[in-house]
């Protein structure tokens, strides 16, 4: 009988340990992996809280890196050690349950609440959904929702979730509150480069001179048309444009032209011969 006790016994204590071992394990090393928050991870060592929440089984960190955690890392010891216990949640929450959230809000137990100091819900958080964002925030009555929720960065479903958020949460009465950042400016459009501006099409030739074959104030000329040929049959249309109508004018020009000299000439020559035929035949 006293073999079989002690043999319980054991195995309990073997159960035990191996269950607290796993459980420090899974929350230290997941912090390990990921240098961003590496800041956070020296803070709960300097705070003691490692081994407290390395007690706890089932828990999801709200984790800050370690760009958004210096607005708070230069506080006194006792109120970043009550701030930081505000981002360990007693439950397990990873992005899709986050967004599986049909409430607009819901209520978060964090590590501080079961210390018993809380006061007027500051040891709960709030979690609400706006424009299709996620915002934690502390649960105190009038306190900003202003921490967004990022992405999840590591999860043990049931047993440990690590979720990134935007900035630190200081509930009222554990400290002054953190200032959101401010929005960055939306930048203007860039304005196009002298490349850019060279590279615009200019307007072709055929597109200057029928501006100045206009006359001013009026609408360019239109081409005559075409008289029908001796057949009957009507001539092809012209092409329109300015260029048909230069033409047509240097040819018509061409038309109205008088006789040369030399055409002169050969008229007058032939004219000679057929008077010297004429009176050849009539002294015969």
């Amino acid at each position: 009988m006293c073999l079989k006790a002690s043999s319980s016994l054991l195995s309990l204590a073997i159960l035990l340990g191996v269950s607290s071992i796993v459980s420090a394990v899974n929350i230290t090393r997941a912090l390990d992996k990921y240098p961003e928050f590496s800041t956070m991870t020296e803070l709960f060592a300097k705070t003691k809280l490692t081994p407290i929440i390395n007690k706890r089984q089932t828990i999801t960190l709200l984790a800050l890196s370690n760009d958004a955690i210096g607005s708070i890392s230069g506080r006194p010891e006792d109120e970043l050690k009550n701030i930081l216990m505000n981002h360990v949640v007693l439950d397990f929450y990873d992005g899709l349950k986050l967004k599986a959230i049909k409430d607009k809000s819901t209520m978060l137990t964090t590590l501080y609440q079961s210390t018993g100091l809380g006061q007027q819900q500051n040891g709960f958080l709030k979690c609400s959904k706006t424009n299709g964002k996620i915002y934690f925030g502390s649960a105190v009555k009038g306190a900003p929702q202003t921490a967004e929720y990022i992405t999840t960065v590591f999860r043990n479903p049931f047993n440990l979730s690590v979720v990134q958020i935007s900035m630190p949460i200081v509930a009222p009465g554990l400290g002054d509150p953190v200032e959101v950042p401010p929005t960055p400016p939306m930048s203007s459009p860039p304005a196009p480069s002298p490349k850019e501006a060279a590279d615009a099409p200019a307007p072709g030739p055929a597109e200057e001179e029928g501006y100045a074959d206009s006359p001013p104030g009026g609408a360019p000329e239109t081409a005559p048309a075409s008289a029908p040929s001796e057949d009957g049959s009507p001539a092809p249309a012209p092409a329109p444009g300015p260029e048909n109508s230069r033409k047509k004018k240097v040819a018509a020009a061409d038309e109205a032209e008088p006789p040369t000299s030399a055409s002169n000439t050969g008229l007058s020559f032939g004219a000679i011969l057929v008077l010297s035929f004429v009176a050849s035949f009539a002294g015969f």
